[in-house]
């Protein structure tokens, strides 16, 4: 990977001995840090370890818990200031909870109504732009591959489809630094090239940080690294072109042995259908985006999903899962559920894992609510819980080494940690099928490593697996089948070879 270091300048942004507490825990502690012009940082560190509070320091969205020591400045223009509202003004920031916020306040504005928003910093459109402006939202919609997206409503768009949207509408206001948080996260291959691309060419990459848990994922014209752990910054310089930027962590969490109660493996010797699709078309706001669906999920057959971004796969598993229905016509079996049985039923013996899941549990009081809200299929507890549901919520919380953590809020860790208390909730009721949207999404390398080896470990008792993925490397070695959502929206099946 070549790379040249820019001319380092006086700092745009610096901070110094900045902390900030939340929920009884410090997530940053001490953190200094300094963003010159020219300068472009890959920022990695462990799920947890600090790297989104850093950036939303740095662009004036948090302010540090007083201490008497921190110190901030942003120097712009020639001007020096102590308060946020410099940095608000010149820098972009693009974050997961951004894409949660228009999913959670239903914000289903135009692909291009939202990039035009870039352009004045709005959150929804209030402002008309000029002619200048909108053939600029039509490079923007050019460059990012979104001109057959343009009149799409953003929640009607992939989780891949909506992050280049909201990376499009950072590039709109032509910040003088651009901060992208796991912007890579649910790209396809193709979408991550453009974004490489962009920053490659485009006036605003003169200065920017990404961070990432993937070597692939940092861009060649990176100059600096710096690492987190713990909500410190351990170090940070120049990149060394002989290094590698991600390096890997110690990893304490590993399974040990079954949760489940019996022996569950006899069920991979029966070859009896556990779910049967025959001719179903599936349509998302009067629009098709599945034809001719013909597929057969047998007991102890594990099954990845493919295709672009955009292609379906989200879909299909929400079909799968009963929160969708096929078209009129289509058929859905599910084994020892007779047309009527209600959906709650199959869903206590399903669980589901997605990222727009994590959108949906942002006011959750806590960590644990959240798991033990798995025992119900919904989102949220309407009543106290019971002590069953306690001791179920205990168990898969110690599983997934989340414990120092449960009395958190989920805005108050990291998205990768929220990724594993999803995974507990999913795993509360000793599910026979999990659908995994994209589960490796946000995590480090060892937590990663962790999580497939759990799932391993789950389909050889017997737990059936279907997963979505775009890295085929995101698969444990159980899943040998493989359907590929193809551009005329039909499905290919074949055996995976690994």
């Amino acid at each position: 990977m070549s790379r040249t270091v820019a001319q380092a300048n006086s700092p745009l942004i610096a901070i110094a001995d900045c902390s900030i507490v939340l929920d009884g825990q410090c997530a940053l502690d001490n953190a200094t840090f300094a963003l010159s012009a020219g300068e472009r940082w890959a920022l990695v560190g462990p799920n947890g370890s600090g790297k989104t509070l850093l950036l939303k320091l740095l662009c004036g969205a948090m302010w540090p818990t007083p201490t008497g020591r921190e110190r901030i400045a942003y120097s712009f223009d020639g001007e020096t200031s102590e308060q946020p509202f410099a940095a608000m003004e010149r820098v972009s920031y693009v974050g997961p909870e951004r894409q949660d916020r228009y999913t959670r306040l239903e914000w289903n504005h135009s692909v291009t109504a939202i990039i035009t928003t870039g352009l004045f910093d709005e959150d929804i459109p209030r402002t008309k732009p000029t002619g200048l402006q909108r053939r600029q939202v039509e490079r923007l919609l050019t460059q990012f591959g979104l001109k057959s997206l343009r009149d799409r409503g953003f929640l009607a768009l992939s989780y891949g489809q909506k992050r280049r949207t909201l990376v499009a509408r950072a590039f709109a206001k032509q910040p003088q630094v651009l901060l992208l948080d796991e912007v890579f996260n649910g790209l396809d291959s193709s979408s991550a090239a453009i974004l490489r691309k962009a920053l490659r060419n485009a006036k605003q990459s003169s200065t920017w940080i990404v961070t990432t848990h993937r070597e692939e994922d940092v861009p060649d014209n990176a100059t600096h690294v710096a690492r987190m752990r713990k909500g410190k910054v351990i170090s940070s310089g120049p990149i060394e072109s002989s290094t590698s930027v991600v390096r890997r962590h110690s990893a304490k969490r590993m399974f040990n042995g079954s949760l489940f109660n019996g022996n569950r493996a006899n069920s991979k010797s029966k070859r009896d259908q556990l779910i049967r699709l025959s001719d179903v078309d599936l349509y998302r706001d009067y629009r098709l985006v599945l034809r001719d669906v013909n597929w057969e999920i047998r007991r102890g057959d594990h099954w990845a999903i493919v295709g672009r971004n955009g292609s379906g796969k989200s879909t299909l598993l929400k079909l799968l899962y009963g929160d969708l229905h096929p078209r009129l016509g289509g058929d859905i079996e599910r084994d020892g559920f007779l047309t009527g049985t209600p959906i709650s039923e199959w869903k206590r013996q399903v669980g589901f894992v997605s990222p727009e899941l994590q959108a949906d549990y942002f006011a959750a009081r806590d960590l644990t609510e959240v798991v033990m809200s798995g025992r119900y299929s919904s989102v949220g507890l309407n009543d106290e819980p019971t002590r069953a549901d306690t001791v179920a919520a205990r168990k898969w919380i110690r599983f997934f080494g989340i414990e120092s953590i449960a009395h958190r809020r989920p805005r108050a860790v990291s998205y990768g940690q929220m990724r594993l208390a999803l995974l507990a909730r999913a795993m509360i009721n000793a599910p026979k099928l999990l659908l995994l949207d994209e589960p490796c999404t946000g995590l480090d390398p060892d937590v990663r490593a962790m999580i497939l080896e759990v799932l391993a470990r789950l389909a050889k008792q017997g737990v059936q697996l279907v997963m979505a993925v775009h890295d085929l490397a995101d698969l444990p070695l159980c899943v040998k089948c493989l359907l590929e959502i193809r551009k005329d929206k039909r499905v290919e099946i074949r055996e995976l070879n690994q």
